[in-house]
C-alpha cells in the first residue's frame, strides 16, 4: 500500500485536470491482491551511481540518476528498445529531435532513430550514429541475423547493428477483415519458427512468415483487456512458455497486462502493469516522470524479460516548448526475472487431483533448496494465487540442484483451459518469488485455424472459404460450419493442415442469404467434436 500511495503522488501534484487525465477506477477485489499479484510488483529500484540535480526538468525528476537511460543536453528522447551484440554491449535504438526545435516536444513528427550503445544495460547510452527519419522504433532480430529497426510507416534493416541501412515498407493482408484501428505503433515477437507475431496499435494480430513477408491478419477484433481505456503503447514478447503484452490506457495512466498461449487468445491478470511513479532508486527516492510510455523489454536467454525502457517526459508533452526546462528521455527499469518451473504430473490436473509436483530449477545465484521460504509458497492459477489463494506444500525433495514442491491438489483452482499456472512465495531474506510452470500435456505449439472472409458465389448457391493454419503444429481434420444470423449457412471438411498450410472449400449453402447476413459471418471450427475456433467476420 505504502508503493501504491507514492505512485499516486502525481496525481495529488494536481496535473490530472491539465492534462485531461482521467481516474479510472480499480476493480473492487484488486484491494485483496497480494504482492507479486499485479506484473508493477516485479519492476525493481533503478540502477545507475551519477545522480545529479543540475540537470533539466521539473523538482519532481530531479536530482535523478543521469547515467540510466539515455538523456543528453539539448536533445529529446523518445520510444525504444536495446538489443545484445556476442561482444556484450547493448545497443539501443531510440528516436530523438532538437530541444530547441520550433514546436518544442510536438515536433516529434520530424524525429530522427538514433543508434546509441552501452556497456551496461541499464545505461548510460552514447549515440554512436542516426539511422534516418521516423518515430516510434522497436528493433529485433531476423533468423538469418538480420536486424530490423521498425519506425511508424516502415522499417530499417541492415546486416547487423553496424548498418548499412536500407528504408522499406511492410505489406499487410487483411484477409478481408477490418484492420483493428490503424497500423502503427506495431510491436513483434518472434515465434520458435522463426516467424514473427505482431500486435497494432489497436490490438489486431498479425503473423509474418519470416518477419519481413506480408503481415496476415488473424485477429477480428482487439485482444485488449474488454475495459474502458484510450489504448496505444502495446510491447509483445515470447519466452520459452508463453507470450506477454502490456498496453497503456494513456488518458487513465494505467497499464494492463496479458498472457497468452499462442498470442491469440489472452487471459489479463489482475492489477496494473504500471502506473506513474514507478522509476525507484535503491534508496526509496522516486523520480516522479509525469508520463511513461513506449515501454520496450529485454530478454534474457531464456526469454524471461529482465528490464523495461520507458519513455519518460516531465510535464505534459504540449508544455514542452523549444529552449526551456523540460525535456524527455529513455530510462531503464529492472525487473524481477522469475522461476524457471514445470510441473511434473503427466495427467491433467482437475478439482480431484490429490498432489501437484512443480519442479523449481536451480541457476546461477539462485539455490532453490536453501533461498526459498517453502511455507509462503502458493502455487495454482492466477485467479486464486494473486489474491493469496491456491495450494500449499505438504512435502519437498531434492532432486540434482533442484527442488520438487509437491503441493496439495486442493484450492488450486487450475481448469481444462490453464496453460501455465502461477507460483507466488517469497525467499528467505524477504524478497518476491513468481514464475509460471509449463504444464506436459499442454501444446505450446498448437494449430491456428483461420478463414478470410468467404466470397458468396450466388449462381451456383455457393459459399467459398480459405482456411490457412497459422501455428506452429499441423492441424487435425476438422468441420468448419459458416453461421449467418445465428443459422448454419454451409458445412465442409477441412484435411490435415501443416503450418502456414491453405485450404479452399467450395461448399453447398443451406438457404440464400441476404446482403445484411452476409455482412456479418461467423466461423467456426470443430475438432473431434469440439468446438476449438471462432472467427467473426464483418465485411
Amino acid at each position: 500500500m505504502k508503493r501504491l500511495f507514492m505512485l499516486s503522488l502525481a496525481v495529488a501534484f494536481g496535473w490530472g485536470a491539465r492534462a485531461q487525465v482521467t481516474e479510472r477506477e480499480r476493480p473492487s477485489d484488486w484491494k485483496y491482491l497480494v504482492e507479486g499479484a499485479r506484473f508493477m510488483d516485479r519492476l525493481q529500484p533503478m540502477k545507475g551511481e551519477v545522480l545529479s540535480a543540475d540537470v533539466w526538468g521539473a523538482d519532481s525528476v530531479r536530482p535523478r540518476l543521469v547515467d540510466n537511460g539515455i538523456e543528453l543536453a539539448g536533445t529529446s528522447f523518445w520510444g525504444g528498445n536495446i538489443l545484445r551484440e556476442p561482444d556484450g554491449k547493448y545497443h539501443l535504438f531510440v528516436c530523438g529531435w532538437p530541444e530547441n526545435s520550433p514546436k518544442g516536444h510536438m515536433f516529434w513528427p520530424n524525429s530522427t532513430v538514433y543508434h546509441a550503445v552501452g556497456e551496461r544495460l541499464e545505461g548510460p547510452y552514447t549515440v554512436r550514429d542516426t539511422i534516418g527519419k521516423g518515430h516510434n522504433p522497436e528493433a529485433f532480430r531476423l533468423a538469418d541475423g538480420r536486424v530490423v529497426v521498425y519506425v511508424i510507416d516502415g522499417y530499417y534493416i541492415a546486416p547487423s547493428v553496424k548498418g548499412p541501412w536500407q528504408y522499406r515498407r511492410f505489406t499487410f493482408n487483411t484477409r478481408n477483415r477490418n484492420i483493428v484501428e490503424g497500423l502503427s505503433n506495431l510491436t513483434f515477437a518472434r515465434r520458435p519458427d522463426g516467424s514473427y507475431l505482431m500486435v497494432c496499435r489497436g490490438g489486431g494480430v498479425w503473423i509474418s512468415r519470416d518477419g519481413l513477408a506480408p503481415y496476415e491478419q488473424l485477429s477480428d477484433r482487439s485482444v485488449y483487456p474488454p475495459v474502458e481505456g484510450r489504448f496505444e503503447d502495446p510491447v509483445v514478447w515470447r519466452d520459452s512458455l508463453q507470450y506477454h503484452l502490456i498496453v497503456n490506457d494513456w488518458l487513465g495512466r494505467i497499464a494492463y497486462y496479458q498472457r497468452s498461449k499462442d498470442g491469440l487468445h489472452w487471459v489479463t491478470e489482475q492489477g496494473e502493469a504500471y502506473v506513474p511513479g514507478v522509476s525507484v532508486h535503491p534508496d526509496g527516492r522516486v523520480e516522479h516522470w509525469f508520463k511513461y510510455e513506449r515501454p520496450k523489454v529485454f530478454q534474457d536467454e531464456s526469454g524471461r524479460a529482465v528490464q523495461m525502457n520507458f519513455a519518460v517526459i516531465d510535464t505534459i508533452k504540449w508544455e514542452d516548448q523549444p529552449n526551456d526546462n523540460h525535456s524527455s528521455k529513455n530510462i531503464c527499469i529492472p525487473l524481477n526475472p522469475g522461476l524457471r518451473l514445470e510441473v511434473l504430473n503427466k495427467e491433467p490436473i482437475t478439482a480431484g487431483t490429490k498432489a501437484i509436483e512443480v519442479r523449481i530449477r536451480a541457476e546461477q545465484g539462485f539455490n532453490p533448496q536453501k533461498d526459498i521460504d517453502v511455507r509462503s509458497l502458493r502455487f495454482g492459477s492466477f485467479t486464486e494465487v494473486n489474491f493469496g489463494r491456491g495450494s500449499k506444500v505438504v512435502r519437498t525433495r531434492k532432486e540434482g540442484k533442484d527442488l520438487i514442491a509437491v503441493f496439495d491438489g486442493a484450492g488450486s483452482g487450475i481448469g481444462p483451459d490453464e496453460f501455465a499456472p502461477k507460483l507466488l512465495g517469497r525467499g528467505k531474506k524477504g524478497g518476491l518469488l513468481y514464475g509460471y510452470a509449463s504444464l506436459p500435456y499442454v501444446d505450446y505449439r498448437p494449430a491456428m485455424l483461420s478463414a478470410a472472409y468467404p466470397m458468396y458465389d450466388k449462381e451456383r448457391q455457393a459459399l467459398i472459404l480459405e482456411v490457412k493454419n497459422y501455428g506452429l503444429s499441423a492441424s487435425r481434420p476438422s468441420r468448419v460450419a459458416v453461421l449467418a444470423d445465428g443459422r448454419t449457412l454451409a458445412e465442409g471438411e477441412v484435411g490435415k493442415l501443416l503450418p502456414y498450410g491453405v485450404q479452399e472449400l467450395r461448399m453447398k449453402t443451406a438457404f440464400a442469404p441476404t446482403a445484411k447476413e452476409l455482412s456479418t459471418l461467423t466461423v467456426v471450427f470443430y475438432t473431434d467434436g469440439q468446438e476449438v475456433r471462432r472467427d467473426i467476420l464483418r465485411y
